[in-house]
């Protein structure tokens, strides 16, 4: 009686090892050919192969806001590209942004802080304004300290007035 017992247990045992399913399993990685970026946003479907955040034809791919000598409102031809970003952020909950706002050398080192708030506050009032929440945006100023361009003069000095916005994660 043990040996049809037995049989009977090792034959139902081999046919369900026999049957091997692969289960529907998703693939998370992040390399390029995985269709998610590194925040786990759905890749570009356009056939680009690019991530929206680095396709040279997204407007998503600017990330710099730049402003008049002095100033802090954000200019109408940067609003579009502001509020594309302030999008792309309502439709991925866990992106976030550090709005770094620049200014040139011109002005007291306190002076050239509170600009450099005020510029990258402009740009977060616009986002959230927009449709992004206020938990996935952190503004902070960088003043004087992290020029794009070097030199005194205005060539140098309208690449260093800015607001940069970069992706945790990038």
């Amino acid at each position: 009686m043990k040996t049809i017992a037995g049989i009977l247990i090792i034959g139902l045992l081999s046919a369900c090892a026999s049957q091997t399913t692969q289960p529907d399993v998703e693939d998370r990685s992040t390399g390029a050919d995985s269709g998610y970026g590194a925040d786990g946003s759905a890749l570009d479907s356009g056939g680009t192969g690019f991530h929206p955040l680095n396709d040279p034809n997204s407007i998503l791919s600017q990330r710099s806001v730049f402003y008049d000598f002095d100033s802090y409102t954000v200019n109408h031809d940067y609003r579009p590209m502001v509020i594309a970003h302030a999008q792309y952020l309502r439709d991925n909950p866990n992106a976030q942004v550090i709005l770094q706002g620049n200014t040139d050398e011109r002005g007291s080192r306190e002076y050239n802080l509170a600009l450099g708030q005020r510029r990258a506050d402009g740009v977060k009032n616009i986002m959230t304004l927009s449709g992004a929440r206020e938990s996935q945006i952190e503004a902070v100023s960088l003043g004087e300290e992290k020029p794009r361009a070097y030199g005194s003069n205005e060539s140098a000095w309208s690449e260093n007035r800015r607001t940069d916005i970069l992706y945790r994660g990038e």
